[in-house]
């Protein structure tokens, strides 16, 4: 027997080393809507929203030592995935930002294109856009 799916998205949780930064990314330039607050035992949750999904950043009562950054520096999860309508306009906005490029803006195979950028923790975020 295999999980049965309440909503049809999974969520994310980050814990964040600077939340103000982590929020100015991914609430500011990159325009999820903040939903709001919770206490947790270990810090604060901050519920970001985009579609039906959440992206859940922590600001941590103990920020933890960083692991290694980048997309291929360690196994486990590597990076968060946005499918997304304007990729040209999110990839503009992140350069003018300053946000470092893992991956530049490219045609992965014919109608899909695909960026990759470092958000504040040096976690990877990627942009799909399918034609």
């Amino acid at each position: 027997m295999g999980m049965k799916p309440a909503k049809q998205c999974i969520d994310i949780g980050i814990i964040v080393s600077d939340i103000q930064q982590s929020l100015a990314f991914y609430v500011d330039l990159l325009g999820l809507t903040k939903i709001g607050e919770t206490p947790l035992p270990f810090g604060l949750m901050h519920r970001l929203g985009f579609g039906d999904s959440f992206v859940k950043l922590v600001d941590p009562k103990k920020v933890p030592a960083a692991g290694p950054g980048g997309l291929m520096a360690q196994l486990g999860f590597r990076y968060l995935t946005f499918q997304i309508a304007n990729i040209d306009e999110v990839c503009a906005a992140c350069e003018a930002a300053g946000v470092s490029f893992e991956i530049p803006k490219q045609e992965l195979m014919p109608g899909v294109t695909i960026a990759m950028v470092r958000d504040p923790d040096q976690n990877i975020v990627e942009f799909v856009q399918r034609a």
